[in-house]
This record gives structure tokens, sequence and C-alpha cells, in this order.
């Protein structure tokens, strides 16, 4: 079966006129489009909701209170995979890319319309909640599939080059949205920004979904991709189903990438956070300096390609997730040594996450049988979001508030344990090279 797969899989783009060329075009409007929503939250979840949802706490507080509601998100993802995935069964792919994307775009424009805790009191932080988790559970929905198609319909020597394409979107979303914020914070008054500035940004993602809907939506619905999709290369499956079937091999690949779903967050979130609250520098210049972390990641990504397709995906993870050990137990102290220090502990975060966050879309789509691998990609993915990444900036600043920045490794040290184990368990990575 596993022979037959393969073949399958190799010929199709020659059969049916597959363009991969267009297809990783898709992919990577896509997930820009969805990380840039993911950052401008992030980024808000630092310098605008403590102070306008929060105000009555202290700054740590409310920041923390912040990253509460910013876990929502990835709680309420495997729920939006579950409905999302009987709406693919019954109306089929393009309904569900059109109805998770209309609700991304309403939850993330909805908050640009959010009211302060001074007009409506409590009800700023939970109506903040809901349009949170009307985000998360577009994101279950907004699972296409269209990296396990790029990534199934390519020759096995480049496989690891087209699994890092995904996941440039990160990466550019993170560039765009620290770039903007930085404008309007460099612009406006304090005062101005906290009123309506920050407001901007979220008009921009939701104008950036709108695009990145329209991109998806014609690829999926091309004769090509439903001609693969008919053949059940990738058709979803019942979730309970999936899960019977495929369960352990959900879990071990929701671990095996969660050093470098840790990191994510440890070089992107927290450290704006901490920034912000105990250094006093103007959030302006660390958001540059995300962007310039951001470029770095991004060819450290197409980098992890080339080195995947060499040396086997599994030893670029295993070797990164000891990176990662080894950064998290010196590293986060770089943070209380100003500017410089900042720079050396981004650009190093950077370097490990771009090659190993560049390979992690393909742990996340590792070999499931083709009848299950649509819906045990998209809860692999879920739970590795959940695991390694919800919680992260919130457990980081508890620890690094309560006993200084080098406990913050103790999370880090974790995920990477966690990784190397998951990796040794997982047998399909330890025997096959590229899937």
């Amino acid at each position: 079966m596993n022979a037959q797969h393969t073949a399958d899989s190799l010929s199709a783009p020659h059969q049916s006129g597959f363009n991969t060329g267009e297809l990783a075009i898709g992919v990577i409007v896509g997930r820009t489009a969805e990380y840039f929503n993911f950052f401008v939250y992030a980024i808000a979840s630092v310098l605008v909701f403590p102070k306008i949802v929060f105000p009555d706490h202290d700054p740590l507080t409310a920041t923390m209170y912040s990253f509460g509601i910013f876990a929502l998100a990835f709680v309420a993802r495997p729920f939006g995979t579950l409905v999302f995935m009987a709406v693919d069964r019954i109306h089929g792919r393009t309904v569900k890319l059109v109805i998770a994307m209309l609700l991304l775009g309403t939850s993330t424009v909805a908050i640009a319309f959010l009211p302060g805790y001074k007009e409506i009191g409590v009800y700023a932080a939970v109506l903040l909640a809901i349009a949170r988790c009307g985000q998360g559970i577009a994101w279950g929905g907004a699972w296409d599939g269209l990296p396990s198609l790029l990534n199934m319909n390519v020759p096995d020597n480049r496989r690891g080059w087209y699994a890092m394409i995904p996941q440039l979107g990160a990466m550019l979303g993170l560039a765009l949205a620290s770039g903007l914020f930085a404008y309007f914070v460099s612009r406006l008054s304090a005062a101005d920004f906290l009123h309506w500035g920050w407001r901007y940004p979220f008009f921009v993602a939701f104008a950036i979904n709108l695009v990145a809907l329209f991109a998806r939506v014609t690829i999926v619905s091309t004769p090509e991709c439903k001609d693969l999709f008919k053949r059940r290369e990738l058709q979803p499956e019942h979730v309970r189903k999936t899960i019977k079937a495929e369960g352990g091999n959900i879990l071990i690949g929701s671990f095996a990438p969660l050093a470098s779903f840790a990191l994510f967050h440890m070089v992107t979130v927290f450290p704006l956070s901490w920034i912000f609250l105990f250094t006093g520098e103007s959030p302006t210049r660390f958001l540059l300096i995300e962007m310039v972390g951001a470029g770095v990641g991004a060819l450290c990504v197409i980098g992890s390609g080339l080195v995947a397709d060499w040396v086997g995906r599994r030893m670029l993870l295993g070797v990164s997730a000891a990176a990662i050990a080894i950064f998290s137990g010196f590293a986060p102290q770089f943070l209380n040594l100003g500017g410089t220090g900042e720079m050396i502990y981004m650009i190093l975060g950077f370097i490990l996450l771009g090659l190993s966050f560049g390979q992690s879309s393909g742990v996340v789509a590792a070999n499931f049988p083709k009848n299950y691998r649509y819906t045990a990609s998209a809860l692999t993915s879920d739970l590795a979001w959940l695991f390694g990444a919800g919680f992260a900036p919130l457990i980081a600043l508890w620890l690094a508030s309560k006993f200084g920045l080098l406990m913050t490794a103790m999370y880090l040290l974790s995920a990477a344990l966690a990784s190397g184990v998951a990796l040794l368990a997982n047998k399909t990575l330890a025997t096959r090279r590229y899937q």
C-alpha cells in the first residue's frame, strides 16, 4: 500500500496537470494571512488590551490576564476542527473555507470595534474572549490540507524543501504585523494610539483575509485539486473515527514539534512583554528588532528545506531540539543586557526557530494513511499548538516575574525534551527519511 501510495502521489502532477508552483504561492498567501491575524492580536495583547480591558490592575497582572484570553484561541481550535470537518464532509471544502475565513474576519474586525473597560466594564473582557474564541474556531476550520497536498505531490528528495513553504507565512506575517504596529506606535501619541491607532491593524487583517480567502478558494476549486481530493488523497473523515484509528500517532505527532512551537512564542510574544513591562524601553525599537528577526527566520526556514533534504528531517528536528535545550540554558539572560543583548537573543532564537519550525509542518503531516491524513493532520496541528504555544507567553511571563528570566529555560527545556522523546517514539520518523 505504501509503495502504491508513493507512486500515486508522484504521478498525480503529471496525470492531472497539477501545478506545484501555483499551489505553493497559494499556501504562502493563505498562511501569511493567518499568521498576520495571529501576530496582530499577539502584539495587541501586550501593548493594548492590558491598558484598555484591564486598566484597574497593575501592568503585570493585566498582561497575564490578557495572555489568558490569548490562550483561548488555542483551546477553541480543536473544536473548530471538529465542527468544520463535518461541514467539509456535507457541503465541501469551498463552503468550509468561506465560512471559516468569514468567521475569522468577523472575529478580527469585531476586536477593532471593541469598547474598553471604561465604557462597558467587565463586558469588555467578555467580548474580547468571545472574539478570541471565534478566531480559534475559525483557525480550526481554515485547515485546507494544501500543505499536505503539496508535500504528497513532489519527489521524495524534495519534500524537505516543499515542507518549509507553508512555514514562511509565519515570518512574513510577523514582519508585517510588527512593522505596522511600529509605525503607529512611533507616529502617534500614547493617548491616540490607545484610543484609535491600535485598531487599524485589525482592519488591515480583515482586508488581508479577503485576499487570502479568494486565493485559497480559487485553488481548492480547480479541477486538478478536486481530482486529487476525489481520489481520497485528502478527504475529511469523522474526528472520532480518526482518533480511534490514529490516536497514538496524533499524540506523538503533537509532541514531536513541541520545541519549535514553544520557541515560537519565546522569541515573539514573550520578549515583547518582558521588554515592555520590565525595561521601560519604547516598544518601537523592539518591534523593529522583531522585524529583523523575522527576516533571519525566513532565511533559516528556507535553509531548513535544503538541510532536511540533505541529512533527513528527523535528524534536523532532533539536532534542533537539542540546540533549543542548550539555548534555553543561557539565552534568556540576554534580555536584561540592553539593546545588544536583546538583538543577540532574538537573532539566535530566530535562527533556531527557522531551522526547526521550517520542518514542523512535515512532522504534523507525517505518514498518516491517506484516508485519515487530512483530518489527522489537522488534529495534530491543533494539539501541537495547544501544548507547545497556547500558554507559552503566560507561563514564561509568570516564571520570569516570580523567579527571574533564567527560569523561563524550564519551559523551553521541557518542550525540547518532549520533542526528543516523541521523535524517538515515532517509528515512522525513525524509519523514513522524508515522510
